[in-house]
């Protein structure tokens, strides 16, 4: 998120918790959300139980080695927050009505906080959202996970109106960017679009049938729907991003 082309003021969070760890805490709360997922829908609830425990106990070890109070505070917003998008986008792509584990989880890693802990706590959670340039890298990161793995859930299935429907949900996400993030949700939704078309030129992903269709209503959608300064900004940004990689891959392989 360094080009020339956005200007954000300082993130004012970044000296509790660095750009390193914000990326961190975004994989973390991805990896804890995928966990708490399968736990809920694939076990018993005491094997639920259990596993969200084990995950409590990982993410408080994570959480504490802040460097004082408010850094883990912090990291403890950061990690809440992470998950709480990944339960809500998830339950909207799926219409989900609970999703016991993240529930519990989430309540857990609250329960003890004491009264001035409970207040750090809600202070960083109200404050990652209270400024765009706030955690803008646990920001960035998080959403780049979000968007992949929903387009991955489109490609994946063989049912045509599934596929198209979470394709559309997808869409909607990066649009809304555009509200919440109006200086780098351009760049977002670029690279979102740029690592798609990688993945599918390195990987043969959504190469026919309803993942190639979904794909193509996805792209059509948002050049449609983008107003037209922010679409010539995503479609060229994303282009020069997928020739860059084409041009790293031809190098690579003539050193090797």
């Amino acid at each position: 998120m360094n080009a020339p082309d956005i200007q954000l003021p300082p993130d004012e969070l970044a000296a509790y918790v660095d750009a390193d760890a914000q990326r961190q805490a975004a994989r973390l709360a991805q990896e804890a959300f995928a966990r708490v997922f399968r736990l809920s829908v694939a076990e018993t609830d005491a094997v639920r139980r259990k596993g969200v425990e084990s995950l409590r106990l990982e993410l408080a070890q994570w959480t504490a080695r802040g460097h004082d109070q408010e850094a883990r505070a912090l990291r403890l917003a950061l990690l809440l927050s992470g998950m709480d998008q990944w339960g809500l986008v998830w339950s909207q792509a799926f219409g989900l009505v609970a999703i016991p584990g993240l529930t519990e989880l989430i309540g857990a890693l609250r329960t003890g906080l004491d009264e001035a802990g409970e207040a750090r706590f809600l202070r960083h959670f109200e404050g990652i959202d209270a400024a765009e340039a706030n955690a803008i890298d646990f920001k960035v990161e998080l959403r780049r996970g979000l968007h992949l793995a929903l387009w991955h859930s489109s490609i994946a299935t063989e049912n045509r109106d599934e596929a198209l429907r979470l394709a559309t949900h997808l869409g909607s996400q990066l649009l809304a960017l555009n509200r919440v993030m109006p200086v780098a949700g351009w760049r977002l939704v670029a690279d979102a679009l740029a690592f798609i078309q990688i993945r599918c030129l390195a990987d043969g992903l959504a190469a026919d049938g309803v993942g190639q269709e979904a794909t193509q209503a996805l792209f059509a959608a948002l050049a449609r729907e983008l107003p037209a300064p922010q679409r010539d900004l995503v479609m060229a940004h994303a282009a020069r991003a997928v020739v860059a990689w084409q041009q790293a891959s031809r190098g690579s392989a003539q050193i090797h």
